[in-house]
């Protein structure tokens, strides 16, 4: 399946009492580049998620934004500095004995003073952490390629209307490159005519300058390879595994050959199908751009 190298997903998830909230965008690049971005506290989920990432997507710059959200967390708990209270009471007492006066302190004003009670808020489990936010992760991936497998099937349509349109214009220059040689025959015995006037025309040599000519415009070659570039296109638009480089490669092979018809056409029509075949081969090659 084609896959478009642009794309948008997201997810939401909790683990525990956190909520976890997961954006994936994606846009064009020759090879994989992928950022994740979270809350500096939490950048130990960095690796886990670009490792993820990496088993979705193999081409294309990728932003990961990760929102880590523990304001609906309650896991608070209180706690003694026993020290601390143990050294208050212990100095309430020494100043009973030594003004003689009752000792009264209760468990509330003790609890009153400065840092005898300390709030701490349990932190939540990294392993459990790391596990819950890699499944809304891949969660987010899913939908994310959804959405590029969608926009990829429109990019097979369009390449294979592009395909066929250069079979036409394949099928034209094998029809037309044969007539080439014949026009310029008749020509060349008609220019050695004017030439000669009367004089009889050596038949030999108007076979042999043909046959040097037809020889340096035969495009046989380059039409048979062109032919077996559109097949091999074809069965890539099928495949299921990541093809963005093989286009990218094909591409240029396609052009290797229309540049070389180009170069040995000697015909205004020929020339005229060279440059349609080169404009189809050149939106093949932008859609290529787009894939993964």
């Amino acid at each position: 399946m084609i896959r478009s190298m642009t794309g948008y997903g997201a997810a939401k998830g909790v683990s525990g009492k956190i909520d976890i909230s997961i954006e994936i965008k994606s846009v064009n690049s020759r090879y994989l580049d992928c950022a994740v971005k979270l809350p500096r506290l939490y950048i130990s989920l960095e690796e886990p998620i670009k490792t993820l990432v990496q088993k979705y997507i193999s081409r294309g710059k990728v932003d990961v934004f990760v929102t880590i959200d523990t304001s609906g967390a309650d896991d608070i708990e209180v706690k003694v500095n026993q020290p601390l209270a143990e050294a208050y009471v212990s100095a309430f007492k020494s100043i009973a004995n030594d003004f003689d006066i009752i000792e009264n302190i209760g468990v509330m004003e003790l609890a009153r003073f400065p840092d005898v009670l300390q709030i701490e808020k349990r932190e939540a489990d990294p392993e459990q952490l790391c596990t819950d936010t890699c499944a809304v992760v891949e969660v987010a991936l899913a939908g994310f390629n959804d959405m590029r497998e969608r926009e990829g099937e429109k990019l097979s349509n369009d390449i294979s209307a592009r395909l066929d349109e250069i079979e036409r214009l394949v099928l034209i220059l094998e029809e037309i490159s044969p007539r080439s040689v014949s026009e310029y025959t008749t020509k060349l015995e008609a220019r050695m005519q004017e030439i000669l006037e009367t004089k009889e025309i050596d038949e030999q040599r108007i076979l042999l300058e043909a046959a040097i000519f037809a020889d340096r415009v035969a495009i046989n070659e380059e039409v048979v390879r062109l032919k077996s570039h559109i097949g091999q296109l074809r069965d890539i638009l099928v495949g299921k595994e990541a093809i963005g480089r093989k286009i990218d490669f094909l591409v240029q092979e396609f052009n290797r050959e229309a540049n070389t018809i180009g170069s040995k056409g000697n015909d205004a029509e020929v020339a005229r199908v060279v440059v349609d075949l080169k404009s189809e081969i050149e939106k093949i090659r932008e859609q290529a751009q787009n894939i993964e």
